[in-house]
């Protein structure tokens, strides 16, 4: 039996469609596996129905476990939108001064929710340099009080 190059191209591409209905993100890479087939069946010829399946495996073996590696949850920095409780009673310096109702800047020493410094706002006068505290957080903005 010989698989020709288009049964692996119309397989990919049904695979990839697939994913539209399963949004696991996981079946795509099955698909461009065999799309994958497809494209060296087309420029190298023909080759045994074992080798098709071992290199549409490896194939897309090779792209789950290059998915998994690069974006892996561990890897992303930022943690914005994420429970606010381990923030909160951070202390950081005003590099910029904060009025009430008006923007500021607070720096950290080490990264909160991803980033060193953050636009904060407070309800009293702060000079900058002053250390301050984070006591919540407002959409985008720390709202801040005296250390």
């Amino acid at each position: 039996m010989t698989i020709e190059w288009w049964y692996w191209a119309i397989g990919g591409i049904l695979l990839v469609l697939l994913e539209l209905a399963i949004p696991a993100f996981f079946v795509i890479w099955f698909g461009l596996g065999a799309l994958l087939v497809a494209g060296v069946l087309l420029v190298a010829g023909a080759l045994s129905l074992t080798a098709q399946l071992l290199l549409w495996i490896l194939a897309s073996l090779a792209m789950v476990g290059l998915w998994l590696r690069v974006f892996r949850p561990s890897r992303h920095r930022t943690l914005v939108g994420t429970a606010d409780g381990e923030v909160i009673g951070e202390v950081g310096l005003l590099v910029g001064a904060v009025a009430p109702y008006q923007r500021g800047k607070v720096r950290f020493q080490r990264p909160i929710l991803g980033s060193e410094e953050w636009a904060c706002m407070a309800e009293s006068n702060i000079t900058a340099g002053e250390r301050v505290r984070v006591v919540s957080i407002e959409g985008s903005y720390l709202k801040v009080a005296r250390a």
